[in-house]
């Protein structure tokens, strides 16, 4: 796990140097451990058609390896600007698996003209490895980096759908001349890009390194403020840094330095249909469990300590029970953690939201070494200057929390495993699929699907929002946006089809959002994150799972009432088959559990212990937020909250998030 900064020049001789260094600073907090940086002089423009390399460490690292000139030395300095580099590729490491300098990156093949930046673990990549010595090729490191460069080599760009992990990287090819971005699956490691006007491409792990290449102008997005004001989340590729986007999941760039073509190809998407040939309950359970098991046990492989996040849910506590017995075949103990709330001021529905009680019992059961932190509502307000720094893009819901369990984690382990991808894969959300179950067809689908997804303002209010920049957002139509995320439609569908519309929807939108908070959260704190339930095989079996045997009330709803259907609550009718498969690893209790989230309670902060700060932050006239929202509508909205007529706090949330982010990008 690391973080990745580069550029590339299509048509001026040279990319700017001097910001090579700053660009790869910008992200140390993803790559403590080493640095790295490749200036390449490809011959593909220049008077010389010669290719040449600066490959170069820092000052901080010079001792581990005394082999290669620091960046910041005299004569580094002279030589990148007594030439034109066209190519520059970037690398912070936080050291996992061959934790010796053989890890270093950039890293390169024998021949030196195959070089790769790469942030990620490839968790089959034994496996490949022995598969390539077979072939031939020779290993210097014991590195997953290593593997790619020549599963490259021998399978082509191709070699991406062989890899099974996690992963963002670029690539250089001097025999061909070509360039590659490439990023895994399902998007659990960010990168973004930036195509300026002379076609100069940079790209980074975060947006702020690509910010720290000054000839891009930082401007606010506003088609993507209103898009993550409908949604509380990016269902395009935009962020809210305009002409910066992140490269989709399950996607990869291929640009030709000769032809100066820039081509983008899905190579991978989510597939959730029934099967043609429905079996026996009994194979589905016994296979889940295989796969589950080979999936979280795959994901401990490190060269150092890895933990579990532990909530009071099934799916961590799954992941921790496997992982646990992993642990204890060498008398080891599982490190785990929590995080919890303290409930004083919650009321209501809130007061459940502490899980405490339940992972300590799940701890006691999986004997973990298990730690814990309280939060408070001032934590909020304490973290939230350094909150919006990393995420850098504000998505989904009420993500300081998971900012705090990380950096629990990071005091004792430098890898942690979380249940984020269960409630996608097998139907954890029935109350939002039953609401568009019944259907008279696609369009009627969407209009009923997209009205349960306007998160934060609803549209007959987001005109007087918005007001103040309409005028640069009238062509946004968030229900077109909306309906953009799905493949094409197919007529005479089932309420499973629409089902597993649902599912590949929240794959494509939700998730990715959680990974995306989940990817800059853990790495604000250096340590990685890692998700077995989006081990391949098991994403792959778990698609092709028959809805009626993930969501048990399925044949009810598909007869009730449709008013009745909008009236359902949060049910443990959902990932019904993952319940029976880890009925035998965790306790009844758990579960058989109604889906909780993990959430702190601030319906009752924001208007309780946290009132004075909200005002302060968001209702003050000369805030930031209202250089682009009107201050009456968006005032009323608030108030609404203060005053206790309406539940608003996803909104806060995401004003008071909006406004920091406006402190530090905007």
């Amino acid at each position: 796990m690391c973080g990745i900064v580069g550029a590339l020049s299509l048509n001026k001789p040279s990319i700017n140097v001097d910001f090579a260094k700053p660009m790869a600073d910008k992200i140390a907090h993803r790559g403590p451990d080493d640095a790295g940086y490749l200036c390449f002089h490809t011959g593909v423009k220049h008077n010389r058609k010669i290719s040449f390399y600066q490959n170069l460490t820092d000052e901080r690292f010079k001792n581990i390896e005394d082999m290669l000139p620091t960046i910041e030395s005299y004569s580094a300095q002279r030589e990148l600007h007594s030439h034109d580099y066209d190519l520059y590729m970037g690398h912070r490491r936080l050291s996992i698996l061959d934790v010796s300098y053989a890890g270093h990156q950039p890293m390169s093949d024998l021949s030196k003209n195959i070089w790769i930046a790469y942030n990620g673990e490839i968790y089959n990549f034994k496996e490949l490895r022995s598969k390539l010595e077979k072939l031939g090729h020779k290993f210097r490191s014991h590195t997953d980096t290593e593997v790619i460069i020549y599963a490259y080599i021998e399978w082509g760009i191709e070699c991406i759908k062989r890899f099974n992990g996690m992963f963002a990287f670029s690539l250089y090819d001097n025999f061909q001349k070509k360039f590659y971005l490439c990023r895994d699956r399902y998007g659990i490691k960010p990168v973004y890009y930036h195509i300026a006007e002379d076609k100069t491409f940079i790209y980074a792990s975060e947006i702020k390194s690509i910010l720290e290449y000054k000839d891009y102008k930082s401007e606010v997005d506003k088609e993507a403020l209103l898009e993550y004001f409908t949604f509380q989340n990016m269902f395009t590729n935009k962020t809210l840094h305009k002409n910066i986007q992140i490269l989709e999941a399950g996607h990869y760039f291929e640009i030709d330095l000769l032809s100066k073509e820039i081509n983008k190809t899905q190579y991978w998407d989510f597939d959730f249909s029934e099967p043609e040939t429905v079996k026996d309950e009994r194979e589905y359970i016994e296979e889940l469990d295989k796969l589950f098991t080979q999936a979280v046990e795959r994901q401990l492989v490190a060269d150092v300590q890895v933990g579990s996040y532990l909530s009071g849910g099934m799916d961590s506590g799954s992941i921790t029970a496997i992982a646990s017995s992993h642990f204890e075949k060498s008398n080891e103990f599982l490190k785990s953690f929590t995080v919890g709330f303290d409930l004083n001021s919650a009321s209501g529905m809130e007061l459940s939201f502490d899980e405490r009680a339940k992972s300590e019992y799940m701890s006691y059961k999986f004997k973990t070494e298990h730690y814990e932190m309280v939060l408070k509502s001032g934590d909020m307000e304490r973290c939230l200057p350094n909150f919006a720094y990393h995420l850098e893009e504000p998505r989904v819901g009420q993500s300081y929390p998971n900012y705090y369990a990380a950096k629990l984690a990071s005091k004792f382990v430098k890898v942690v495993l979380s249940g984020a991808g269960g409630d996608e894969l097998f139907a954890g959300y029935p109350w939002r699929y039953y609401k568009a179950v019944n259907n008279d067809n696609f369009d009627n689908y969407i209009d009923k699907y997209y009205s349960f997804w306007k998160r934060l303002i609803p549209n007959k209010d987001i005109q007087k929002v918005f007001a103040p920049i309409m005028g640069e957002t009238q062509n946004v139509w968030t229900r077109d946006i909306f309906a953009s995320v799905f493949k094409t439609p197919v007529k005479c569908q089932t309420p499973e089809e629409y089902i597993n519309h649902s599912l590949y929807f929240e794959a494509k939108t939700f998730l990715h959002g959680l990974l995306v908070v989940d990817d800059k959260l853990s790495m604000a704190h250096s340590l990685e994150t890692r998700v077995p339930f989006l081990d391949n095989d098991l994403v792959d079996f778990a698609q092709k799972i028959p809805v009626k045997y993930k969501l048990g009330d399925l044949h009810k709803v598909i007869r009730m009432n449709e008013n009745d259907i909008g009236k359902m609550q949060k049910t443990n009718d959902g990932k019904v088959i993952l319940r029976k498969a880890m009925s035998k690893y965790i306790p009844e209790d758990i579960y058989k559990a109604v889906k909780q989230g993990f959430s702190s309670p601030d319906q009752s902060w924001f208007k309780g212990e946290s009132i004075e700060f909200v005002k302060f932050k968001i209702l003050d006239d000369n805030a930031n937020i209202y250089k682009y929202m009107d201050k009456n509508a968006t005032q009323q909205l608030i108030n609404e909250h203060l005053y206790g007529k309406k539940n608003q706090r996803l909104f806060i949330w995401s004003l008071l998030n909006f406004e920091e982010w406006s402190n530090i990008y905007g």
